[in-house]
């Protein structure tokens, strides 16, 4: 005999009840998976149990893009189906988004920085793990790529620091050989000019007053220029003169 029909109805017996939800949880999380991977669908699933438990299941994309997305496809054929709705109304909708969205968020960055994680299941934890390495990469690489540029930078700057000291160095060694040389003419001899001694003539003097006063200027103008000439001769010459 074929199986017969089951009537849906809920079941009274409360560890039956359990048994199958465990079950029928297990199989509704798989067919989202094969959904999800054979139809490259985006799947979000939300399941609470009777004492509150959230089971939820969504692919690659977060939990929350899906939600999101669900908002303001659904906010969008409201407007569509409804275009008579008060302006009001509308604020209100989009205020409500904005407040769960900043829920959501204020939720996320307690869970970075490992508050509440008591309500997390493993799957949760390791998805909140998984944003933090994600997020430490990306630091990583910008700390990294900060840090190779400062090095090059600080590179050209050693390199052009050197050459400009390469270029005072040869700078000073050129007027340090510049003032040698000039030391080294100004510490040669100097040629000196010769002196020549040139004879002093006696002038003759013709007088009206006789051979004595013409002989006694004769001998005094003798005299003047013995005295002129001696301090001009040297020393052998005047002592040959005086004998």
């Amino acid at each position: 005999m074929g199986r017969g029909r089951v009537q849906l109805k809920r079941i009274e017996n409360k560890i039956s009840r359990q048994v199958t939800f465990s079950k029928r949880r297990t199989g509704l999380l798989k067919k989202a998976h094969e959904i999800s991977v054979l139809c490259d669908a985006d799947v979000a699933l939300i399941v609470f149990s009777t004492k509150g438990k959230l089971f939820e299941y969504s692919t690659h994309s977060s939990m929350e893009t899906i939600l999101e997305r669900y908002e303001r496809y659904s906010y969008a054929d409201k407007l569509l189906t409804a275009p008579e709705i008060e302006t009001q109304a509308s604020w209100t909708l989009e205020s409500s988004k904005l407040k769960t969205k900043i829920e959501v968020l204020e939720k996320n960055i307690r869970h970075y920085v490992g508050e509440d994680l008591d309500q997390l299941n493993l799957r949760e934890l390791q998805n909140v793990e998984h944003q933090l390495d994600t997020a430490l990469k990306r630091i990583r690489t910008k700390k990294n790529q900060v840090m190779h540029e400062s090095i090059s930078e600080l590179h050209k700057k050693e390199k052009a620091l050197q050459e400009r000291n390469n270029s005072l160095s040869k700078k000073l060694k050129e007027n340090e050989k510049n003032i040698e040389q000039q030391d080294t003419r100004l510490q040669l001899p100097q040629p000196t000019p010769l002196q020549h001694n040139q004879p002093h003539s006696v002038p003759s003097y013709a007088t009206s007053s006789g051979p004595f006063i013409g002989a006694a200027m004769r001998e005094e103008e003798l005299g003047q220029a013995h005295q002129v000439s001696a301090t001009m001769l040297p020393l052998w010459m005047i002592r040959h003169i005086n004998q």
